[in-house]
């Protein structure tokens, strides 16, 4: 073996060890956002906050009335608009320094222990439960502008979309597991002697546990790459002028904002359904704690087959024609829940298979799509635009959603208003040329995009 053959083969194998260590943060904290966000915290918070509403069914924070049913989509949009301050800030540090792991651990310990500490949520206190939630979620959202930039420099172009879809599938494989022991401990537990809202903040604080517990793995496995000499001086006091450094300088690439922009859209559709969908389900449409476990439980289930069947119809289609495709069956998917009768809940799961299906690859080749239009060198960078798009510009969809439902009082009409997202997202993104894009950043055009 020449001596060019081994460097190669020592630089797959290091890189297959990144690449397997990176797959166990989405295993670390795909449990909040499938036992917390998605699941529990929802009825739980909204259930709180009723038990704290007056006659009329309004919380006054600060003096403001507010609908106890909205509680948890404002906080949602809260959670969102805190992210979007730190994770501009967040990246540019990581790439002037090169130390993106440091401040992985530090955003993911911050997010675990907030998790970890709803299991004080209890009683009347909503608005414990609300600053809990927001700063969990913005934490999780700085993680994920880390997180996600990882994959330009542990993956080549040609792996990337499958790098990016078993990352996802581990997500949801750790997430269906521990979803499974929720519903063991949540259905029986009065034979563990404790009482259904203890079992719920079990279930709540659990999830930071196994968050703080997994993270361990990629910290240990991942690695910082260095940057130029002197590009770490100043870092974190020239976050702001960084910031807008690198908004002047995503304006050389226009076809990158294109699918930022198109990107921003209709996830922030995927993450206001994901958020609200317990809700919908227990107030709307009257279907039980169980009944709803159980239908998140499917969602997980199939969506790691869907991330990686996703996969693999990009390499015969390519990832762009495979999204448009998923964002034409998430538009059919609230068309038929607007109309999905209480009570019903065959139907219900029938819904949540098709949200399986589609949701681990739209969100898993989005991601390998993006990481093709960043300029070499700028991964953190353009990542934190990424996120405020994935997490931390999806304010508007649960604002929109909470607005609805405080001025209607009917969540039908709260999910109803979330099609144009899908719709316009549908739009955008088949105007961007991915090809002319990828050429622009100044990387080599996959075989099939």
């Amino acid at each position: 073996m020449s001596a060019g053959t081994a460097e190669r083969a020592a630089g797959a194998a290091d890189r297959r060890r990144e690449q397997h260590g990176w797959y166990f943060y989405d295993f670390a904290c795909s449990v909040y956002s499938t036992s917390v966000l998605t699941v529990f915290l929802g009825p739980y918070l909204t259930s709180v906050a009723k038990s704290a509403a007056d006659a009329g069914g309004f919380v006054h924070p600060l003096g403001i009335p507010l609908r106890a049913g909205s509680v948890f989509a404002y906080s949602v949009s809260a959670s969102v608009v805190a992210a979007v301050v730190v994770m501009p800030l967040v990246g540019a540090a990581a790439d002037r320094t090169g130390r993106k792991k440091p401040l992985l651990a530090a955003s993911a310990y911050i997010g675990a222990a907030a998790t970890a500490g709803m299991f004080f949520l209890n009683g009347d206190r909503y608005l414990l439960g609300a600053l809990l939630l927001i700063v969990a979620n913005s934490a999780l959202a700085v993680s994920m502008v880390l997180y996600n930039a990882y994959l330009p420099q542990i993956a080549e172009p040609g792996e990337r979309d499958t790098v990016s879809s078993r990352g996802w599938a581990f997500g949801y494989t750790a997430g269906a597991f521990v979803l499974v022991l929720n519903l063991v401990l949540y259905t029986g537990h009065d034979s563990f002697g404790v009482s259904q809202s203890t079992a719920v903040r079990i279930c709540l604080a659990s999830a930071g546990v196994w968050w703080g517990a997994f993270t361990v793995i990629p910290l240990r496995r991942l690695r910082d790459r260095r940057v130029a000499a002197g590009g770490g001086r100043g870092a974190v006091g020239a976050g702001w002028r960084q910031l807008m450094a690198t908004l002047r300088d995503m304006r050389r690439y226009p076809l990158t904002l294109s699918f930022l922009l198109a990107y921003l859209v209709y996830n922030d559709g995927i993450q206001t359904v994901i958020s609200q969908a317990s809700v919908y389900g227990s107030e709307e449409l009257g279907l039980g704690q169980t009944t709803l476990i159980t239908a998140i439980l499917l969602v997980q289930v199939l969506a790691v087959a869907g991330a990686l069947g996703m996969g693999r119809l990009a390499r015969t289609h390519g990832a762009k024609r495979t999204v448009l495709g998923s964002l034409a069956v998430w538009t059919l998917i609230l068309c038929v829940g607007y109309f999905l009768p209480p009570g019903r809940p065959f139907l219900f799961f029938l819904l949540a298979a098709a949200i399986g299906t589609v949701l681990g690859g739209s969100q898993a080749l989005s991601r390998s799509l993006f990481s093709h239009l960043v300029p070499p060198g700028k991964e953190a960078e353009y990542f934190s635009a990424y996120e405020m798009s994935d997490r931390g510009l999806s304010w508007l969809g649960p604002l929109i959603f909470g607005l609805a439902y405080q001025l209607t009082g009917d969540y039908r009409d709260a999910i109803a208003s979330l099609v144009i997202f899908f719709v316009l997202g549908f739009l955008l993104l088949a105007r961007v040329p991915v090809k002319d894009a990828v050429t622009a950043a100044g990387n080599a055009v996959p075989d099939r995009i």
